[in-house]
């Protein structure tokens, strides 16, 4: 049976995209507590299932995909540029394609506008009622208002009318951000994105026994299995390990190893890499928050995904994706690495940030451990003993020497070299991610 949770959650999938809810409503309609549905409310904006606007309430939202993480709901919008709701509220759901700055005449303006797209706009009330007549949202800056036959026109049309007390360069400026800022989100992978789903996954069920592990054992030669219940939540996992030298009449409860890690399906991959190398984990089942069984991740898929992700070309750049850029090996001395104080590495004095210097000695380890052909690492220890002011646009030396290498683990000192004085120096352990 469902929980009360499940029952909320699924309640507003059922719902029309627009509609309006609250926790009252859902409380009343599913005879539940203020309480667990204001909770069931919380995860389902943070799945992206509604979203919550001052003045306006809690709206059904479409799900956002990954693929189409450019675009913004007039929903967000809102929240983005600190607005409020003039207008056509029901069309707060609805997915804008583009925006039109009007700083233009206004037969030029309306050439650019277009449906499903935001007219950026001061107070223009004509360019109001053209745009929503020809389909276009409107976005008035400067905090003004709008004349009420254009507000009605607004919600006729289902066409959000929205002001904002910022300036129509600010507006745009932070649009932009929010755009950038979700790239930067789609980029990063997830274990939705690389595993097996439940329905191609092998697994065990509580009732089974030693003999069944070797028969599945033969048919997908894998050798670690989750085990189930008829419910399908996680008991365990069966490997090799557990089953060896026991009789094939043994239940496989007996021998399995109990409350296994598990792992979502919006957890990181660079996450789930950590997991695995710190546990010592080959296959780790995905679970959703009843821990019912979704499917299976594997060391090989982190590995193929982590790979690919690094010859991805990148759209939005995080501050790594500008060190790793810019770092190159020295032409002139194997195992250094040379790069320029880029401003954006920069803090509020104009230095070197202390972050940037630790990522920089993060990837320069990562390279030397390569070129040894040891895999990739997990910084689990970096410790940064010395370091001093760098000045924007200078040319660092950054010099990893690795002390001692194992199976499994590294221990690199690193120092960072300003023209010839030290600059900084670090000591850095690492987990290796082998194949």
């Amino acid at each position: 049976m469902k929980s009360k949770h499940e029952q909320i959650i699924e309640h507003i999938h059922s719902l029309e995209i627009g509609h309006k809810i609250s926790v009252r409503q859902i409380a009343k309609e599913l005879h539940v507590s203020d309480g667990t549905a204001y909770r069931a409310i919380k995860d389902a904006e943070n799945k992206g299932l509604v979203s919550t606007i001052e003045r306006v309430g809690t709206i059904r939202i479409e799900q956002k995909k990954k693929d189409n993480f450019e675009r913004l709901t007039f929903a967000e919008l809102i929240n983005i540029v600190e607005g409020h709701v003039l207008g056509g509220r029901e069309g707060l759901h609805k997915t804008l394609n583009k925006f039109v700055i009007g700083a233009m005449q206004l037969e030029d303006m309306m050439r650019y506008t277009e449906a499903d797209s935001l007219l950026i706009v001061g107070n223009r009330t004509k360019a109001h009622e053209l745009a929503i007549k020809e389909g276009a949202a409107v976005l008035i800056t400067g905090g003004f208002d709008t004349e009420e036959d254009i507000k009605r026109l607004a919600d006729e049309r289902k066409l959000p009318i929205i002001s904002t007390s910022y300036d129509t360069f600010t507006v745009a400026a932070m649009i932009n951000r929010a755009i950038y800022d979700q790239l930067i989100k789609k980029e990063i992978v997830l274990v939705e994105d690389i595993y097996t789903p439940y329905e191609k996954s092998y697994y065990l069920k509580d009732r089974d026994k030693v003999a069944d592990w070797y028969a599945l054992n033969k048919q997908s030669r894998h050798t670690r299995f989750p085990v189930v219940d008829d419910r399908r939540r996680v008991l365990g996992m069966a490997t090799s390990k557990d089953v060896v030298g026991k009789s094939d009449d043994t239940m496989i409860t007996k021998v399995m190893s109990k409350q296994p890690k598990t792992v979502q399906t919006n957890v990181s991959l660079a996450s789930v890499a950590h997991l695995m190398v710190w546990e010592g984990i080959e296959v780790i089942p995905v679970a959703d928050e009843q821990n019912q069984l979704q499917g299976i991740i594997s060391r090989q898929d982190v590995l193929k995904a982590l790979q690919q992700n690094q010859r991805q070309p990148q759209v939005g750049e995080t501050i790594d994706d500008i060190v790793s850029r810019n770092i190159l090996e020295s032409e002139r001395e194997q195992g250094v690495f040379e790069t320029k104080v880029a401003p954006q590495m920069t803090n509020q004095l104009g230095t070197l940030s202390s972050g940037v210097c630790t990522a920089l000695m993060t990837e320069a380890s990562r390279r030397l451990l390569m070129q040894y052909k040891k895999g990739d690492l997990v910084a689990e220890n970096l410790t940064v003993y010395f370091i001093k002011p760098v000045q924007i646009d200078s040319t660092l030396r950054i010099q990893p020497k690795l002390l001692e290498i194992g199976r499994v683990y590294a221990k690199i000192d690193i120092e960072v070299y300003e023209e010839h004085k030290l600059a900084s120096k670090g000591l850095l352990m690492a987990q290796l991610m082998n194949r």
